[in-house]
């Protein structure tokens, strides 16, 4: 017979069972007060992951345009395909290489990069997808976990000019750049020459992000919370230049048939109106998906396309040396606006240097007009011998001739003027002598500058005396009320004086009116002042340089043209010069000079006797 349970333990019993309870349901209570409440924001982002996902949103990069506004580089929409690595199926890599049209060994190397980079983080996988392909990826998500897209865009090139050197080019971020850099992701396309390089954080703009519903196969089931959690991208700033669009399309074409490079500029503020660098490269090829087979053309072409000859090439300026030669013998005392030396037709220093000037009597102003060696080589030889060397190079420098001048592109080189320390380095101590320093008289032997360097030179002759900084940018617009300004230095070349300015102005007039310059740049209406020059090459024809400015009494351009291999600098440079200068200042070519058009459009180089017959016929 059981035994009856006493009523009291009973009792006892179900008072235990119903404490066990409440105490369970205070311990279930109290952890999820902590859950929800306490350490909410820690567990509601890795609740929201089982159901939402953080996508990221690309800003517009900003804008490129000209002095007067007309937009040279904006951007175009493109497809890319985006993978989420920790949710992708690796099964699936059949699939997604075929709707690709890739091999699967090349889509597994990107999911590879992009595992490196994040499990968790989406990252592009593939960028400007053709819109048949975007379109059957799209078709297949629901097979493909963790696979999606996402517009970006790419830059598009409006105008006709190239400006390959000035724009530059965008490439994807290395793997270096993207992990330093909480603004640069994998896949990112960043600048890597030009404007886009220099600026590339001002271009760049800021990240946005938006958070999507997802479902087991991580698609998007449409935004969360109406987007109360998303933040919008910044635009990048657009850089307003100081291009002048139609002055540069023009110079590129005046260049198309040569190899050098030039820069105009505004003397008064360091303004670039024109850079070319010839032969140039087609930017357009190089947005978006690299188009490899032509990068490897242009980087093994032996012309170097992609070579900012503007400001990086080193040649000796020839005669266009004189006019600054002149300024500093001036400033020197060498001599005066009446000192006049007479030519046999060389100069004698140990061995005879050679003389294109006629023989004749030439004071300052004269030699520089008919670019009188014996008179530099004279004015040299003083400063060889009587210890003026490094005062010589430290008052060349001061136009700018030698240093870099600071402007905003990468890649510039500094130029060449000789002081005593560089000819120890060179020759070694003590091993040099003044026949290895007579021809830097007259813009030969180690001295060497840019066509950027010779612009900026040539300009602190036409303000009269003021070095500028030259520059591409002059503001960056990020919007109406946030606009900031690049402020280019401006500095006074201190021992200049006006009266020496005004003979070495008078000499360039001259260049132009009797001179070498004559053929091909005296204008009828504008008054041009310049100088010509010729580079010996031992490795070939030798090189053509003019510098100018205009108008001479309130010069509004500065420019200085280099032509690679072409002979005599005033049937080669100076034609373009002079073309450009007409075309900045009245807005077209006179009709009556459009000879001097076709010919530098189908410019030949020409060897000195064809030289001598061009510039008769010029004159004629």
């Amino acid at each position: 017979m059981a035994r009856r349970r006493n009523p009291e333990q009973t009792k006892a019993s179900i008072r235990i069972l119903q404490g066990v309870i409440i105490i369970g349901l205070i311990i279930l209570f109290v952890r999820v007060f902590q859950l929800q409440i306490v350490d909410y924001e820690k567990y509601s982002p890795l609740s929201m992951q089982n159901s939402l996902r953080m996508e990221m949103i690309n800003p517009a990069r900003g804008l490129i345009l000209d002095r007067n506004g007309n937009i040279l580089v904006d951007n175009q929409p493109i497809y890319s395909i985006t993978i989420t690595p920790a949710n992708f199926n690796m099964e699936k890599i059949p699939l997604l290489a075929d709707l690709l049209m890739i091999d699967n060994s090349e889509l597994l190397e990107r999911i590879q990069t992009a595992q490196d980079y994040s499990w968790h983080r989406t990252s592009r996988l593939f960028t400007e997808v053709p819109f048949e392909v975007f379109s059957n990826v799209q078709e297949n998500l629901w097979q493909l976990p963790g696979i999606g897209h996402q517009v970006d865009s790419k830059r598009n090139y409006h105008s006709e000019l190239k400006g390959s050197h000035i724009f530059g080019y965008l490439r994807e971020a290395s793997r270096e750049e993207y992990l330093d850099s909480d603004q640069i992701r994998l896949g990112d396309k960043i600048g890597k020459s030009g404007l886009e390089l220099v600026y590339e954080e001002h271009l760049r703009g800021e990240l946005g992000s938006e958070y999507v519903r997802v479902n087991a196969y991580g698609q998007s089931l449409g935004s969360f919370n109406n987007g109360e959690l998303d933040s919008q991208p910044q635009k990048g700033g657009d850089l307003i230049t100081s291009i002048d669009a139609e002055l540069q399309s023009f110079s590129e074409r005046l260049m198309g048939n040569m190899t050098g490079a030039l820069v105009a500029m505004d003397p008064q503020t360091g303004e670039i109106l024109s850079m070319v660098s010839t032969p140039q490269y087609e930017v357009s090829r190089l947005a978006g998906r690299m188009d490899m087979d032509y990068w490897r053309v242009i980087n093994s072409d032996p012309k170097t396309p992609l070579f900012n000859r503007a400001i990086s090439s080193r040649q000796p300026p020839g005669s266009t040396f004189k006019p600054f030669m002149s300024l500093v013998g001036l400033h020197l005392g060498i001599f005066n606006e009446n000192t006049v030396l007479t030519s046999p037709g060389y100069y004698s220093r140990g061995r005879r240097y050679g003389d294109t000037a006629d023989p004749g009597d030439y004071d300052i102003e004269k030699a520089i007009t008919f670019s009188s060696n014996y008179f530099f080589y004279w004015m040299m030889d003083i400063v060889a011998t009587e210890g003026y060397l490094n005062t010589w190079s430290d008052l060349i420098q001061d136009f700018g001739i030698g240093p870099l001048n600071g402007i905003d592109l990468p890649s510039e080189r500094s130029g060449i003027v000789p002081d005593s320390t560089y000819m120890d380095q060179t020759f070694g101590a003590r091993r040099w002598s003044i026949g290895d320093l007579i021809n830097l008289g007259i813009g030969q032997g180690l001295v060497s500058a840019s066509p950027l360097q010779m612009a900026v030179a040539v300009s602190s002759i036409a303000n009269d005396g003021y070095r500028v900084q030259p520059h591409l940018v002059k503001q960056i617009k990020y919007g109406e009320n946030d606009i900031r300004y690049t402020n280019p230095e401006k500095t006074r070349i201190d021992w200049i004086e006006e009266d020496h300015l005004e003979i070495v102005k008078r000499g360039m007039r001259s260049v132009v009116t009797e001179g070498s310059g004559r053929f091909y740049t005296n204008l009828p209406d504008i008054e041009v002042a310049g100088k010509t020059g010729t580079s010996q090459n031992p490795h070939g024809e030798d090189h053509g340089w003019f510098i100018a400015f205009a108008p001479m009494d309130d010069p509004k351009i500065a420019i200085a043209v280099l032509t690679e291999n072409s002979g005599f600098g005033s049937i080669s440079a100076a034609p373009v010069a002079g073309l450009i200068i007409e075309k900045y200042i009245n807005g077209e070519i006179n009709p009556r000079r459009n000879w001097i058009l076709d010919y530098v459009l189908n410019f030949e180089p020409r060897i000195e006797q064809e030289a001598e017959e061009a510039e008769e016929d010029a004159q004629l």
